[in-house]
């Protein structure tokens, strides 16, 4: 996912986004405590996404309050 991507979409499809990885991110907390966890990367790359979103949220949040 590319922050260039994100930049495109709307608020509300940010937040969907985000409570789609945040989803993806608890299940993959499952499969690892469980031990059928396949691709450990995964975990890493679903963090890094969601801080991504996260931060478009807020630049977006600021740039309309100023």
């Amino acid at each position: 996912m590319k922050a260039s991507d994100l930049r495109t979409k709307s608020d509300s499809e940010l937040k969907e986004e985000l409570q789609g990885l945040l989803r993806e991110r608890f299940n993959l907390r499952m499969q690892k405590g469980t031990g059928q966890l396949g691709n450990p990367a995964r975990m890493k790359s679903v963090h890094r996404d969601i801080a991504r979103v996260k931060t478009i949220m807020n630049e977006n949040a600021a740039g309309g309050a100023e």
